[in-house]
């Protein structure tokens, strides 16, 4: 499937758009391919859009004062991501979002999407929904992190992103679960 086909059936999920209506929606993104390990959003940066991942995979994380990463998010096909307190307040990037693999994504910017939101009810309500299911996806993630052992949300992140093991390198999901290499090794 193309990028637009993809996004298509990402969306019908939802919603539906006629043809004309999709298209329309489809004309305010912007197709952009990044290398492996190339950065798309680094810390301080002004933020202006998010991805809509088509093929390939990024990381968003953060580096400490110590200069400790911690991955907030991996982005798979059809997952979205952005620094999204950056985008949304205005304020500058205080995250990174950098390329695992090549990857393509789609281009959105907040002015579009507010745009498309006020044009059309179903996309303003595509992108509640979206907004609403990663917020209970990271509240579902900090209550794991809070209750259970390293062990345990291992094991969860592999039956709920079997696809992560083999795309992702091990000391990326170990960054993910705040453990150290060595110890994701002993699991």
């Amino acid at each position: 499937m193309d990028a637009k086909e993809i996004l298509k059936a990402h969306t019908n999920k939802l919603t539906h758009l006629t043809g004309e209506e999709f298209d329309y929606f489809f004309s305010h993104f912007k197709m952009q391919d990044f290398k492996k390990g190339q950065a798309i959003i680094t810390e301080g940066d002004v933020v202006n859009c998010e991805y809509f991942v088509i093929s390939g995979c990024l990381k968003s994380f953060f580096i400490n004062d110590d200069l400790k990463m911690f991955i907030l998010q991996f982005a798979m096909p059809t997952w979205w991501a952005s620094d999204y307190n950056a985008l949304y307040s205005e304020n500058k990037a205080t995250i990174n979002v950098d390329c695992i693999t090549d990857t393509e994504v789609l281009c959105l910017s907040n002015d579009d999407r507010e745009k498309l939101c006020n044009e059309f009810h179903q996309v303003e309500h595509f992108f509640r929904w979206r907004t609403n299911r990663g917020y209970v996806a990271a509240q579902k993630r900090l209550l794991s992190f809070m209750n259970n052992n390293v062990k345990h949300r291992y094991e969860e992140l592999l039956k709920l992103y079997p696809e992560l093991y083999n795309a992702v390198p091990k000391s990326l999901i170990a960054a993910y679960l705040g453990v150290s290499r060595e110890t994701l090794s002993r699991l």
